[in-house]
């Protein structure tokens, strides 16, 4: 199991995590999802001991990733598929990995031909496609057979069928009991694959739930009605009735009512009551995409000026603000303000480190000059992984 705890991050003035706790358990796929920038590599760096937190502390079965004894026979991870030598050809590297590891020779054949590279293993690397080399990334961390398991994008250039088998895959060995954490942008796939979420945003926690769950609490679900075409006076007709029975009526541009408030039978029977006739009357959920974007539009740093979301947006909920979170507490005075998600509050994120009470109010200090950089560089995810 992973579990970090109170996990934060800081490049100089900039904060990447902030206070950041989770648990990722064995059995079950839990997709690692946020908008670019919102620290998911740099999260998946400090669990596997490439950076060091700033505050907080992440553990792999009660350990920090650098006291475990032998760490590639108990945790495997494709960060960066491009970090091989592109001299070396696919067997070489792995061999090499072996034999740094203890891991007897014979298990490099066996892992290239779980991911089928067994024909081009004696191919030098560097004319491998991108998702050849994402096959090879992901023999390296089978090689050890080991019980915790991380992916960065592991469908990233892999074909339909090479996503039906990595999605193949991460099911088979969750299911063998292991840790299994994946980060991608794939929606899609992540619903296809994944049965718990931790979502973040500007490297905070958004969400930590399964999958259903966390479509019902950020989406709303809907009813389709459509009414015979060309006639306007029963499509009026049955959106005041329903509006009258106490559902949300919206028209959609082809003419069909998206009905909000009222269960389908209610609405058939309604219908019926007034005479008008249906032509479509089918429910319709939220998909991964939808909910997702819901809750994470604020937390997008990079977005097109013609990009319009509006549409998106939950409706507010009576005496709460926004799209229907209650109203958080602030951040502390060392963690920059514009833009940023309050931390959960208390009950919401019950693995975070405690709070100290919050100091009584005082007059404005005078302003400070801004933090001086770290010295230390932040490594190269390359480098660190030879």
């Amino acid at each position: 199991m992973i579990e970090a705890v109170g996990l934060t991050k800081r490049y100089g003035a900039k904060t990447a995590v902030y206070n950041l706790s989770f648990q990722v358990r064995p059995g079950v796929v839990t997709g690692f999802l946020g908008p670019n920038g919102s620290g998911k590599s740099t999260t998946m760096r400090m669990i596997l001991g490439l950076d060091q937190p700033t505050a907080g502390q992440v553990t792999i079965g009660g350990h920090p990733f650098r006291q475990l004894p032998n760490a590639p026979r108990q945790v495997g991870a494709l960060l960066d598929a491009k970090a091989v030598h592109g001299g070396r050809s696919a067997r070489s590297h792995l061999l090499s990995l072996a034999q740094l590891a203890g891991i007897p020779a014979r298990r490099v054949d066996e892992v290239l031909g779980v991911v089928g590279l067994q024909e081009v293993a004696r191919r030098r690397s560097k004319g491998f496609s991108l998702g050849m080399g994402q096959r090879l990334g992901i023999a390296a961390a089978l090689l050890g057979d080991p019980q915790v398991l991380l992916f960065d994008e592991p469908v990233n250039g892999l074909d339909p069928e090479g996503i039906l088998w990595v999605r193949n895959l991460m099911k088979k060995l969750a299911a063998e009991g292991r840790t299994v954490f994946v980060s991608s942008h794939l929606m899609s796939e992540m619903a296809l694959t994944a049965d718990h979420l931790i979502v973040i945003g500007r490297g905070q926690l958004l969400a930590d739930m399964p999958v259903k769950q966390f479509i019902s609490a950020n989406s709303a679900d809907f009813a389709r009605v459509r009414v015979p075409a060309g006639e306007a006076g029963p499509r009026e007709k049955l959106s005041r009735v329903l509006v009258e029975a106490g559902g949300q009526v919206l028209s959609e541009p082809d003419g069909a009512l998206r009905v909000t408030g009222l269960p389908l039978p209610r609405i058939s029977d309604l219908a019926h009551e007034a005479d008008v006739r249906l032509w479509e009357l089918s429910p319709h959920q939220a998909s991964l995409e939808e909910a997702y974007m819901r809750l994470t539009q604020g937390a997008v740093d990079y977005r097109s000026t013609d990009d319009k979301l509006a549409h998106l947006q939950a409706p507010p909920q009576p005496g709460q603000p926004g799209y229907g979170v209650p109203p958080q507490p602030p951040l502390p005075a060392d963690v920059p303000q514009q833009g940023w998600y309050a931390p959960p509050p208390p009950g919401q994120n019950p693995y975070a480190a405690p709070q100290p009470p919050a100091a009584a109010p005082t007059a404005p200090a005078a302003p400070q000059s801004a933090p001086q950089p770290s010295l230390q560089k932040p490594s190269d995810t390359t480098e660190d992984a030879r």
